[in-house]
């Protein structure tokens, strides 16, 4: 079994020590899967940016909340699903949403359950999604700019879930009481 180093700011390579110390800034922490990125200097800094990208896309809290946790139900993320459980608490997304991404139940509306479908499309589909997909999605009040949007928030999310399948990173404290495993009955 392969070991990664969880990085502090002192054993960072030096191109991720800036990158750290804006996460302990931003976060009050370093979270987890930043420490294990550490390792990769461009691996940090990409997911990072391609947060901040994410983040000032036109999609709202709830849909951004819609295509992370998607994507880390999907790829089955042991980490992840439960970090983005508290941070769409911190984004005051109604728990309905989360436990249903969570449990892979129905959303609450239609057009959440369209941006769901459509993401999975994309993951599933590796980015060949059949028109009759995408036309869906369209047709449920989405642009050609969310599907943009949908793209880059599944980037992230293939970086950080990735990486954490190689390190299997802990669960960082904060987010612990989130825990998640996926349902037998729906587990790919």
């Amino acid at each position: 079994m392969t070991e990664f180093t969880q990085h502090t700011i002192e054993t960072a390579p030096e191109d991720s020590k800036p990158l750290l110390e804006k996460s302990l800034e931003t976060n009050g922490m370093i979270p987890g899967l930043h420490a294990v990125m550490a390792d990769a200097p461009g691996l940090l800094a990409t997911y990072d940016f391609a947060h901040q990208q994410f983040m000032a896309t036109s999609l709202t809290d709830e849909e951004k909340t819609v295509v992370w946790q998607t994507a880390n139900v999907e790829q089955n993320c042991h980490y992840c699903v439960p970090a983005h459980t508290g941070i769409a608490k911190m984004m005051k997304v109604d728990d309905a949403i989360t436990d249903a991404l969570r449990n892979e139940t129905p959303l609450p509306t239609a057009k959440l359950e369209a941006l769901r479908d459509f993401t999975l499309h994309v993951i599933r589909d590796r980015g060949f999604v059949d028109e009759t997909d995408t036309q869906a999605f369209l047709d449920a009040g989405f642009t050609q700019a969310n599907i943009l949007e949908v793209i880059l928030g599944a980037a992230q999310k293939l970086m950080s879930n990735y990486t954490n399948h190689f390190a299997r990173t802990p669960i960082d404290p904060a987010f612990e009481k989130y825990a998640w495993e996926r349902a037998a009955v729906n587990a790919s």
